[in-house]
């Protein structure tokens, strides 16, 4: 009957959110669709966006101490356009570090324009003031050391080793391109980026979780927490 039925779709609704927050690699909607077996791959891909929205907890903390600070690029060349030009997205990315080797948590924000004073604000939002920021020294950002940040940059031209100026904003770039270009399919649109990078920093800073079933009840913590999103508007961003 009604409740067997109402049974039946919050036990899915659990399982979907504890395949999604439980696995260490992230699902693509094909993969959840086999794996909950859902009738449709809209179902699957509607079901995962709803779960990203609430990767994000409403007043999360600031990231503290060291920062990195930094842009990249997401996409590929556009097939038809002069000159191969580009349609990668700029990506502000900052990421926390421990030490010489430990990286702490992580944020992600698309810019609208490369190389802006988004940048300052992106880290405004981010960091907690009395951090120390490390930057490539990009003129916009120098304006950081008067915001109450601590701010040491290493430009391009004195460095003795460009992978060492920001090691930890490398490494989480080349992480998140291979989790677009294998588990994603680089199958990721520049309205919805956005949401699938909510995704990644929730994995990336909950990735030394010694209970593995930590991350899924944080998920369904958020998930109360967060408006609901009808099918329309998901659509609508696609």
């Amino acid at each position: 009957g009604i409740a067997a039925s109402q049974r039946q779709r919050r036990a899915t609704g659990a399982g979907g959110s504890s395949h999604v927050g439980r696995s260490l690699n992230g699902v693509s909607a094909v993969g959840l669709q086999h794996a909950l077996g859902f009738g449709s791959y809209e179902t699957a891909w509607a079901w995962l966006h709803k779960l990203r929205r609430a990767m994000v907890r409403p007043g999360r903390d600031l990231l503290e101490g060291v920062v990195e600070l930094d842009e990249i690029f997401l996409g590929g060349r556009s097939t038809g356009k002069p000159g191969g030009a580009s349609d990668k997205v700029p990506v502000m990315v900052a990421v926390e570090r421990l030490d010489s080797k430990r990286l702490g948590r992580v944020r992600f924000a698309i810019a609208e324009r490369p190389h802006s004073r988004e940048m300052v604000d992106f880290a405004c939002a981010t960091i907690a003031p009395g951090s120390t920021i490390h930057t490539d020294g990009a003129f916009t950002l120098r304006r950081l050391g008067k915001l109450g940040y601590t701010h040491h940059f290493i430009t391009g031209y004195n460095a003795a080793d460009l992978d060492e100026v920001m090691p930890g904003v490398h490494l989480v770039s080349s992480l998140v391109k291979r989790w677009i270009a294998g588990t994603l399919q680089h199958n990721v649109s520049r309205e919805l980026l956005a949401y699938y990078l909510d995704e990644y920093a929730f994995r990336f800073n909950r990735r030394n979780s010694r209970a593995r079933g930590m991350p899924f009840y944080r998920l369904l913590q958020q998930a109360v927490a967060t408006d609901p999103h009808p099918l329309s508007e998901l659509y609508s961003s696609r």
